[in-house]
Order: C-alpha cells, then structure tokens, then sequence
C-alpha cells in the first residue's frame, strides 16, 4: 500500500517544502486522546534510520517504522474544518474515533 496526497494536500506541502527547503512531509501516530492514537504531520528535514518513504509526483511522506502499520493505506487531504485550515486523514486502519475526532483506535487495539 502506500500514503498518498490528494490534489489540494499534495500543492500544499510542496509549497511548504519549497518555502522551507526541507526534504518532505513527515507522518506518522502518536499515543494521545481517548481512544489512543493520534495522526502527525510535520515537515521532514532528515530521513531517519527505519523511514519508509513514499514518493508522489516529487513530494516525499517519510514514515517511521512504529507508525506504518497505523497508516498505510491513509490518504491525506487538507481543506477548512471550522475556522481552521488543517490535514485531514481518511485512515482505512481506524476501526473507530473519538467523539471530537481528534484520535482512533485500530483492529490491533482492540486485541
């Protein structure tokens, strides 16, 4: 499988690597919320021992080894949630969310 971008993500973090000059976007879980995992997104200005990268149209998502299994296959948008502008995560590895949406749970979790 793989992490990809949709259009308005994929311009919005090629402009933010062009400006910043770093490698790409990293992405990856964090323990966090009511329902444990979190989605994080940041640039990338090293690739660390154990990244997975996915490359699209030029723009690189670096992917720590203990995040993979939470997010492959996740599609990254970005658009207005509110009044905020923010990356928005379609995760086939959530089994369900918290009520304010800001973390999930996996099959694994539940194990």
């Amino acid at each position: 499988m793989a992490v990809t971008l949709t259009p308005v993500a994929f311009q919005r973090v090629q402009r933010f690597v062009a400006e910043t000059g770093a490698l790409g976007l990293r992405f990856g879980v964090t323990r966090t919320g009511c329902s444990g995992w979190g989605h994080v997104a940041d640039l990338a200005h090293e690739q660390r021992e154990g990244d997975t990268v996915f490359e699209q149209d030029g723009v690189r998502i670096y992917i720590d080894a203990d995040s993979l299994a939470l997010v492959d296959g996740t599609e990254i948008d970005f658009g207005k949630q509110g009044l905020s502008e923010t990356f928005m995560f379609r995760n086939p590895n959530a089994t369900a969310e918290c009520g304010c949406g800001e973390s999930f749970t996996t099959q694994a979790d539940a194990a």
